[in-house]
């Protein structure tokens, strides 16, 4: 089955696992900019990741048939320099005119620090004030229901902020309900450790049901799997979910929100050749 993967950070991940990922029916994705595993002090250093993303990575899926787009921020976990935030919002506009280029994110929340919700704030006006879709990324574990619920509640207040063109991320059992409920899209991260499994993710979706629902394996530098929506899917199908639902999830939700960027472009289907193992 083609699916499209919404959140993976391919920088941190070989060649071999694009070529996985095509195998299994992986016909795009879309990478984020993240924290790098530590504070880079400067706009320079950004501005050379966000060239990266919008020209090697995309020639290094192309290689398997995959299409590569990108999201533009400074990472939550650097949001508390205020100053080095500046710098970096005012290089980001030179960016969005890319081709692979959908919108501002992941941005969000860390700590849920003054700091923080300033930055966020900052990257949503950039967005609003340049058409741009949104990529949210929510705090892990014991901060997850707090840091959701003050991003919810920010955007929510923001009258320039259509909910439809938002992707709220790393949603789990506690917070899914909230994301849905004010409109937004929601993310099941696919990820051990410090979001969500196959298992979780179909239980969440056999609750909610599949609108405004997208599934993704965020796969990093951490232990994390670029096969996580071939597994999901694996899990659907043990279940008994009918072939058209899994699809819709996979492949059909993701196009309805990625869609809403100028830059994206449907991609051709794919027959997968072999499975997941």
């Amino acid at each position: 089955m083609n699916y499209i993967d919404l959140h993976a950070h391919m920088i941190s991940r070989t060649t071999d696992d694009y070529e996985k990922m095509a195998l299994s029916g992986c016909v795009a994705l879309t990478e984020p900019a993240f924290w790098a595993g530590y504070d880079r002090r400067s706009a320079d250093v950004f501005a050379d990741y966000f060239n990266h993303l919008t020209t090697f990575e995309p020639a290094r899926a192309a290689q398997y048939g995959i299409d590569h787009y990108t999201w533009l921020c400074l990472n939550p976990k650097e949001g508390e320099d205020r100053e080095l935030a500046r710098q970096v919002l005012e290089i980001i506009p030179e960016f969005l005119d890319r081709p692979n280029v959908l919108g501002i994110g992941e941005i969000g929340l860390n700590r849920v620090t003054r700091n923080e919700l300033a930055t966020f704030k900052d990257h949503v006006d950039l967005a609003v004030n340049h058409d741009q879709t949104i990529h949210i990324h929510t705090p892990h574990l014991e901060d997850k229901y707090k840091g959701t619920k003050v991003i919810v509640e920010t955007l929510a207040a923001d009258s320039r902020v259509d909910p439809s063109r938002v992707m709220v991320d790393h949603a789990e059992e506690h917070t899914v309900g909230m994301i849905l409920g004010n409109g937004f899209w929601t993310g099941l991260t696919l990820y051990p450790v410090t979001k969500t499994s196959p298992g979780r993710a179909v239980d969440m979706i056999e609750r909610y049901g599949t609108e405004r629902i997208c599934v993704a394996s965020a796969c990093d530098w951490g232990p994390s799997d670029p096969l996580a929506v071939p597994r999901f899917i694996m899990e659907m199908r043990r279940r008994g979910h009918d072939e058209a639902l899994i699809r819709t999830i996979v492949y059909e939700n993701p196009i309805a929100f990625l869609s809403q960027s100028a830059h994206f472009r449907q991609p051709r289907e794919q027959p997968a050749v072999a499975a997941a193992s």
